[in-house]
């Protein structure tokens, strides 16, 4: 699915062949086939709902504060001492030298966006607030697009896709399908509703690491080598959309914050999902969130 010269799925900037590509190899199977070690025992599993549960507390818990003349540091200043506060580990932080314990990425920043004092969020702005945790050594991944104020219909259109692409990628999840199914249902829903899919940027395996071998895309690449779904993988499912082009450019200068190569809006959605017998269980959720069947929130809209 990764070829050796393709961008390290861990995130890391480098070539595959010269990132992960050694311990892969260690790890699991040649990709496209089954493999045990991709999948997770019962008592990982429960290490993974909890440490999704507490990732959707903390969303639920950061969603008020993400306003209008707010700084994106005090968001992170937040998100950081309420994690530490409940005895977890803000994962961002240090991760391959990354300065701050969340990722805060608006309008035409499509990824990895650094929280500054000097960002203050602003009226018409959208805003991506990317959280991941580890709880008992185990990672939960999530992230929302929040729309501040009044935006036009376009803008909102570009938010309440991406959304929507999301639960169609977790809807396509079924046990003995190939892994992308997934960029089969995001993709063309995209583009059938003007917007397009990044590509230079995927899901990943999740659970004791960060990012564990394979990468999920969004989009529809037919010569990729295939992985088949299981029960007990477990992976983040997270499209990108922008309102223009699909193409990104990496700030030279901090080395992380990622935009549209042609300054288009950018959303993004992510939970992080175990593959049942089934389907998809969405671990990033909060118990109640479960319970009511709720998967995703754009403000007021609740996804179910």
């Amino acid at each position: 699915m990764i070829e050796r010269n393709d961008s390290c799925w861990c995130g890391s900037g480098k070539k595959y062949k010269k990132c992960h590509l050694i311990e892969d190899q260690k790890d699991v199977s040649k990709p496209g086939r089954k493999s045990s070690k991709l999948l997770k025992s019962q008592e990982e599993i429960q290490k993974m709902r909890a440490a999704g549960a507490f990732n959707g507390q903390l969303m639920d818990y950061i969603r008020p504060y993400v306003k209008a003349g707010v700084s994106s540091e005090y968001i992170n200043t937040l998100v950081h001492e309420y994690t530490i506060k409940n005895g977890h580990i803000p994962a961002c932080l240090g991760y391959h030298g990354y300065p701050k314990s969340l990722c805060i990425s608006r309008n035409n920043i499509v990824c990895h966006g650094i929280p500054s004092a000097e960002e203050i969020i602003l009226e018409g702005d959208i805003v991506n607030i990317d959280l991941t945790t580890i709880v008992d050594g185990y990672y939960g991944d999530s992230s929302e697009t929040f729309i501040i104020g009044n935006v036009p219909d376009t803008t909102r259109h570009l938010v309440e896709l991406t959304a929507e692409a999301l639960i169609k990628g977790i809807d396509a999840v079924k046990p003995g399908l190939p892994l992308n199914v997934i960029g089969k249902a995001i993709e063309p829903f995209v583009l059938k509703n003007g917007c397009s899919v990044v590509k230079q940027y995927t899901g990943h395996g999740i659970g004791k690491h960060f990012h564990e071998y394979f990468s999920v895309y969004h989009h529809i690449d037919p010569e990729c080598e295939d992985i088949i779904l299981e029960p007990g993988m477990t992976f983040t499912i997270e499209p990108m959309v922008n309102a223009g082009g699909f193409q990104v450019v990496t700030d030279r200068k901090d080395g992380w914050t990622v935009r549209t190569k042609d300054g288009s809006l950018s959303a993004q959605f992510e939970h992080t999902i175990l593959v049942t017998e089934t389907g998809a269980d969405v671990l990033t959720l909060t118990p109640s969130q479960i319970e009511a069947g709720v998967r995703l929130k754009v403000q007021n809209i609740e996804y179910k």
